[in-house]
């Protein structure tokens, strides 16, 4: 890999064109062909761009949410991804910042690769935030020995809205001091490894009702009442100290003269209110500039990377319009303007490289998450000793799991007709569920029929019911109903075995609901 300049040389040797070269971060997919890896190349090398942000492929990427395209497996994920950077490297003149979305490892994005719980399930950890710490600095061992630099995560939205599409599951809650101080040690345990962070989605994607992915959502709030909430997680940890601040594509009317710009191109936003008004003089990314909450409206080849840049993005991720772009900004920016993106970058990128070294392996998640599967598991409803009489009953244990497995509309539904005459008789029922997925569009993948079949169950019989997955998924149950409703957030290994034993009446539950489900 090419040394790096210092920012000060940067500043004086590279072309105005090299530089805004820089200001772009086009995707990379670990799953491309040959041709597209070769096209990559050709763009770094020729046109100077900044970094890079892996992706899993182009089928899994953020304008394919609605799932069209059949996604690829990779077995040989990591080694590829490794690979991959070594080899965009080289093609780089000035060393590429490799970044990718880790909210919990890897995992998000390279399949066969460390997962850590969810931000929601570190939320029901509240007693012990140095868990949070460790996930953040695990996460960090495991980007470095990919060769990547920047994890664009936490998510610090405060998530108020049940009926999020996008957020959910990925918020530490839904109270803004928990928020600050989860996000706050997650963030420590990254930079303990000299890994960047990017904290998400400003202003606040918390409350919402529409994916950015495929719309533009807008948050019809008071500035008071954005200051108050929304605002704050980012304030708090602007005065901490921050890498980065990821702009989301929202539209916040009480924040701008120009109602009709999203945030992640509006100035008064992004200059205004989160430079001038909250102090942050860090880099600031765009976030995904495929997403359909802004490219649907600029359909000129150049324009909105410009308009990005306009208002007050220094790094321009998923830029798909390079050469465009480049040209639109080289027309219309100041070098002034462009100098100041790029001294921000460059500090960025000398820390990023500052002593860097490469973590030969990946780590073993078990243990942390055995750790934190004992602190987040949640008693919903119901009581231990309400637990400890159904266990000491004739009970029957029902395990309706789909997560991960692809069966047809009639398979499941000639499946609930086994069940039900494999439950016709008792009158006792322990239930392990997993709901097919873990966001929340289609009923987390449920059926209608299998809802209806858990709800009958819970009027109908004694039910003890443990929830291997997102808690917002119970919204569509009546767990009020049940004997006894425990939460155990994921479908891991090791928080089977904690519910197993807090089923046992060998280990108790410590977590609270970080959410309301109401």
């Amino acid at each position: 890999m090419n040394k790096i300049p210092s920012t000060s040389e940067a500043l004086k040797s590279l072309s105005i064109s090299e530089k805004v070269g820089q200001l772009f971060m086009p995707a990379a997919f670990i799953n491309d062909t040959e041709e597209e890896i070769q096209q990559l190349e050709k763009l770094i090398s020729n046109h100077h761009v900044g970094g890079l942000c892996f992706f899993h492929s182009r089928a899994s990427a953020a304008t394919n949410f609605e799932g069209k395209k059949k996604v690829i497996k990779n077995e040989n994920s990591f080694e590829v991804l490794k690979n991959l950077i070594i080899r965009y490297q080289k093609a780089a003149t000035y060393p590429l910042l490799i970044s990718i979305d880790a909210e919990w490892g890897l995992a998000m994005r390279i399949e066969n690769t460390p997962q850590y719980p969810y931000a929601i399930t570190l939320g029901a950890n509240l007693k012990n935030i140095d868990l949070t710490f460790e996930v953040g600095k695990q996460i960090a061992k495991d980007c470095k020995a990919a060769g990547i630099h920047w994890n664009l995560s936490p998510v610090v939205d405060i998530n108020t809205n049940p009926n999020n599409p996008v957020i959910g599951y990925r918020s530490f809650g839904d109270d803004k001091e928990n928020v600050v101080s989860l996000a706050t040690a997650y963030v420590k345990g990254t930079q303990s490894e000299g890994v960047l962070t990017s904290i998400k989605h400003f202003p606040g994607h918390g409350d919402t009702a529409t994916d950015s992915h495929l719309g533009l959502p807008v948050i019809d709030k008071t500035k008071a009442e954005l200051l108050a909430n929304e605002l704050y997680p980012f304030q708090q940890l602007i005065n901490e100290g921050v890498d980065s601040v990821m702009v989301g594509h929202l539209s916040v009317p009480a924040l701008t003269n120009n109602t009709n710009l999203p945030s992640s191109i509006n100035k008064d936003i992004i200059t205004g209110v989160l430079r001038n008004e909250m102090g942050f003089d860090g880099v600031v990314i765009s976030d995904a500039l495929n997403m359909h909450a802004v490219s649907k409206n600029y359909t000129t080849p150049g324009e909105l990377e410009w308009l990005a840049f306009d208002a007050g993005n220094d790094v321009l991720c998923f830029a798909e319009y390079i050469e465009d772009g480049i040209q639109m900004i080289l027309e219309n920016a100041t070098e002034a303007q462009i100098n100041k993106s790029i001294e921000r970058i460059w500090t960025l990128k000398e820390k990023a490289f500052r002593n860097i070294t490469l973590d030969k392996g990946l780590t073993d998640p078990s243990s942390l998450n055995r750790k934190i599967a004992e602190q987040s598991l949640t008693l919903l409803h119901g009581t231990t000793s309400s637990i400890a009489s159904f266990r000491n009953t004739n009970y029957c244990t029902l395990t309706l799991k789909r997560f991960g497995t692809e069966q047809t509309n009639q398979e499941i539904l000639d499946n609930l007709i086994e069940m039900r005459k494999e439950i016709e008789n008792e009158s006792e029922i322990l239930l392990l569920l997993t709901p097919p997925q873990i966001k929340p569009n289609n009923n987390f993948g449920f059926l209608q029929e299998e809802i209806d079949f858990v709800n009958e169950m819970i009027d109908l019989k004694k039910v003890v019911l443990y929830h291997f997955g997102n808690p917002y998924a119970l919204k569509v149950l009546n767990t009020s109903k049940t004997t006894a409703t425990v939460i155990a957030y994921q479908n891991f290994k090791e928080f089977q075995d904690v519910a197993t034993e807090h089923f046992s009446g060998t280990l108790e539950s410590k977590g609270k609901l970080p959410v309301s489900l109401s």
